[in-house]
């Protein structure tokens, strides 16, 4: 059926016609500040400082309730950490086992050990997959899994990308493209691709084209502070130097619905997601217009698991047949060419003083988060100005011939964070650890007796009940095993209904407080931290 419909496609696509709903406008600068772009050496942005202030009063509630449910001990608790979520990427492997995740942390969802925690978490960020995950939650106003499961996913996983909604939705994709294009931007394999996730993803009329990343802060549940400020993470890749791919310290690049940049050095800068695509020099608009839309959120979490960089030859792209589908929309817009391999940005750091690894560029160049071989999303949430004090790394990665984590991931951002000086991070140890000791297969917690680093709560893909190895590249679920991955995930997230994990996890999230901890904790924290 999909190659019947791909051999429709050449020419029913040509009769795409403007779309202009998913094309950036122009629109007026904010008239309060000369420049819209701030140095990382700042901290937070004001924004995101008051937000996470107040999300923070209204997670330690819902802490609080959980820890005394655990230990009755923890009832008069005061001083509480700041939680955090990491979902890594893994296509739909790692979007499916991350929301078993949240539903098995959500107590509107679950009733196990670990129900509630959701509620205590002031942030969530993701990659790849585990930005699908994000956007499928922050772009829908945090709905529950099991609602998304029933309302949306059962529907459209149970067809391939191949067949998003038929060739009526390959045509409004092709529209959608072409609106961009004359809107004065570039439209790339990465437009098509988010697209096409978008139907399988979002709600909303053409796959949610009208969502825009920074539009989830007007949304009920943002407002009000009843969700964790979501995050998704992207690679920069410098093609102007002739690469295909980012090396291990790549720049880490982030979005949220206030801002997009980076804290690495050669970048250390944000600029407002909300004007993405607007034209900057120096930090300061280069006219009285701005740009607003480029910020469309399948565009962002298509960038974030954008892997066309890895053909790095526009011809070998159409290899697959979600290539050929790809290449196929992409030439009914323009002449394919290598820039297209990438989600590409006009540079908001053009000409900044202290982005000096791209300032001469007027264009950034972003691929999947993974690509660095930072597969778990921990980077933005390691930044000291964040404050994060125990993050749940949640690890679907199929680093194994087997699609089963190793550790390689998490390593992998310790050893980048001791290059950089990032000293927030825990010590992780090798990969033949991960393997030997088979902390792979079990929650660990790393970071519990060093005050001076964060405490992760390692939680990796297992088959608790269900054969959770799925390949990356599976593209089409049926609803029975949408249903087995999420209630794998949940899984995860409660160490498979172990009895005593709810109540020596409170040890290794309040360790991290400096209170006295109950005796029971001894015995726990010795079953489950690493150092």
């Amino acid at each position: 059926m999909a190659l019947l419909k791909l051999c429709s496609l050449s020419f029913l696509l040509s009769s795409a016609v403007f779309a202009a709903d998913y094309a950036p406008v122009s629109s007026s600068c904010p008239s309060s500040s000369t420049t819209l772009v701030r140095e990382a050496s700042s901290g937070l942005s004001t924004e995101e400082s008051t937000w996470a202030e107040a999300r923070k009063a209204i997670a330690d509630e819902a802490l609080a309730t959980w820890l005394a449910k655990q230990n009755s001990a923890w009832a008069e608790a005061t001083t509480l950490p700041k939680l955090a979520l990491s979902s890594s990427g893994g296509g739909y492997r790692a979007m499916l086992g991350g929301a078993g995740v949240i539903k098995g942390f959500d107590s509107r969802d679950s009733n196990v050990s670990t129900s509630g925690l959701w509620q205590a978490l002031t942030y969530h960020a993701g990659l790849s997959g585990g930005a699908w995950l994000v956007a499928s939650v922050a772009g829908n106003n945090w709905p529950t899994v099991s609602s998304l499961v029933t309302g949306l996913w059962n529907d459209t996983l149970d067809e391939t990308l191949l067949l998003a909604e038929g060739l009526d939705g390959a045509i409004d994709i092709v529209a959608n493209l072409k609106a961009k294009e004359k809107a004065g931007f570039d439209t790339t394999l990465t437009d098509s691709w988010g697209r096409l996730l978008s139907y399988q993803i979002l709600y909303g009329d053409d796959g949610g084209v009208n969502k825009t990343l920074s539009g989830i802060a007007e949304f009920t549940e943002y407002t009000s502070h009843n969700a964790p400020f979501p995050i998704m993470t992207s690679t920069g890749v410098e093609v102007w130097d002739g690469q295909c791919s980012p090396d291990a310290l790549g720049t880490q690049y982030e979005f949220s619905p206030l801002e997009f940049g980076s804290w690495d050095s050669g970048v250390a800068a944000f600029v407002p997601t909300e004007y993405l695509g607007s034209s900057l020099s120096n930090g300061a608009p280069s006219g009285s217009d701005c740009v607003t839309g480029y910020d469309q959120l399948g565009y962002m979490f298509g960038t974030s698991s954008s892997l066309f960089n890895l053909a790095c030859i526009p011809a070998d792209v159409n290899a697959t047949e979600i290539g050929t589908l790809l290449y196929e929309i992409l030439i009914k817009v323009h002449e394919a060419a290598t820039k297209d391999l990438f989600g590409v940005f006009p540079n908001p750091f053009y000409e900044y003083t202290t982005s000096s690894d791209v300032s001469a560029q007027d264009t950034l160049y972003l691929v999947d988060g993974a690509e660095s071989g930072q597969n778990i999303p921990l980077w933005p949430l390691i930044q000291p100005a964040r404050g994060i004090d125990v993050i749940f790394a949640n690890d679907l990665s199929a680093d194994t011939d087997y699609n089963w984590p190793n550790g390689t991931e998490i390593l992998q951002t310790y050893t980048t964070a001791t290059a950089e000086g990032l000293t927030t991070m825990p010590q992780i140890p090798s990969v033949d650890t991960f393997l030997s000791e088979g902390l792979n297969t079990r929650p660990v917690f790393f970071g519990c007796n060093d005050a001076d680093v964060i405490t992760i709560i390692y939680l990796p893909n297992y088959n608790y009940s269900y054969a959770s190895n799925v390949s990356t590249l599976q593209l089409e679920y049926e609803a029975t095993e949408t249903a087995a991955l999420v209630a794998n995930g949940v899984e995860i997230a409660s160490y498979g209904g172990k009895a005593d994990f709810g109540p020596c996890l409170a040890c290794g999230i309040m360790q991290k407080s400096g209170a006295t901890l109950p005796s029971e904790c001894t015995d726990c924290l010795a079953s489950y931290c690493y150092n």
